[in-house]
């Protein structure tokens, strides 16, 4: 789509402009508008440090820059949402176009760009993106390192106990019916170069075992790292480690993005979306939102039917009540949440009657 690229020497400098980018591994391509919907250049940029104080930089030879949509905030435009925010700019967070815009403006960078500064000048995109500059941030790689541990502990304990089934009998036999945590140790200890099945064997256990050690340091990390953070969560009934740090990830560095307890429901798929056409008024379950706090949400309420006596009374008095346990789950996961909120952003600020 052609654009209206209008010469520096006819704006003034102190009109306000746009910025919006589209965000790549490599390149970002940047484009700026006018707040009246003039396109004036667009330009790409390496995706290094030198690259984006060249972006700001030649953003702000247009006009006065206040605001910036930038596509993937979480990913690849992470760095350069930092390097906005220090300069003062306010960062917005783009989705990518719907498909129908797309196929009417076809597909470029050049084009993305244009259509994120335009969904800032618009409103349509209002979203704050995370800081990922604190404790959140370093909890979102400790998790992520641990999922990976787990799973590949998980599938070497698979991988020891297939390869035991073709072993020597009398190998198999003595290990039979030992615990798991027996069976790795015996595992490790086993010596014997010549038969490369116990040998696999012996490497799988010593695997399994180094797995471990790094789920316990991660863990322990995880830990200490709410507890200097958001030690009241770990107070409450149900609520562990990693539900903690699920739920403080999902919230992000900056909680205040979120506007009361309704959008951090909302963030973690616990509210209901309204389903209405006509005369059918309904809500339909909420599959959306971050999925590893609505487990997070999930466990602590699992946690709570079995251990906390309030809850128990609760799940009593709405069976009676004709609702079934899926739907009490669900209502308990979004009072959990309202909870939960609080303790996530504690400098709430108090709203004054009318």
């Amino acid at each position: 789509m052609p654009q209206t690229v209008l010469p520096v020497q006819q704006l003034s400098v102190a009109e306000e402009v746009v910025l919006g980018v589209d965000t790549h591994k490599d390149v970002h391509v940047a484009a700026v508008i006018t707040t009246l919907g003039t396109s004036l250049a667009h330009q790409e940029f390496p995706a290094t440090a030198q690259g984006y104080g060249q972006l700001a930089s030649w953003a702000r030879s247009f006009g006065v820059l206040k605001r910036a949509g930038v596509e993937c905030t979480g990913s690849y435009g992470a760095a350069l949402a930092r390097v906005l925010r220090r300069e003062g700019i306010d960062v917005i967070e783009i989705n990518q176009p719907d498909r129908a815009t797309r196929r009417k403006r076809g597909k470029t960078d050049a084009v993305d760009a244009d259509a994120a500064a335009r969904a800032v000048l618009s409103g349509r995109a209002t979203t704050t993106p995370k800081s990922a500059d604190g404790p959140a941030a370093d909890m979102r790689v400790l998790r992520l390192a641990k999922e990976s541990a787990v799973k590949a502990r998980t599938q070497a304990m698979n991988q020891l106990k297939a390869v035991l089934l073709a072993v020597d009998p009398d190998l198999r036999e003595s290990l039979a019916g030992l615990t798991n945590r027996t069976l790795i140790a015996t595992c490790a200890e086993l010596n014997d170069d010549r038969d490369q099945a116990v040998f696999t064997m012996c490497l799988l256990a010593r695997r399994i075992q180094s797995l471990t050690d790094e789920i316990k340091e991660l863990t322990r990390r995880t830990t200490k790292t709410v507890r200097a953070c958001r030690p009241h969560l770990l107070e409450l009934v149900g609520v562990g480690p990693d539900s903690a740090a699920a739920l403080i990830i999902a919230a992000g560095d900056n909680p205040e993005r979120l506007a009361d307890e309704a959008a951090f429901a909302a963030l973690c798929g616990v509210s209901p979306v309204e389903q209405s056409s006509g005369k059918t008024q309904r809500r339909r379950l909420n599959r959306g939102g971050n999925r590893q706090a609505n487990a997070a949400l999930y466990r602590i309420v699992m946690t709570r039917i079995r251990w906390d006596e309030r809850t128990q009374a609760y799940l009593l008095r709405r069976t009676a009540q004709g609702l079934s346990k899926r739907e009490i789950i669900r209502c308990l996961k979004r009072y959990v949440a309202r909870e939960l909120y609080r303790l996530i952003r504690p400098t709430t600020t108090p709203t004054t009657a009318a």
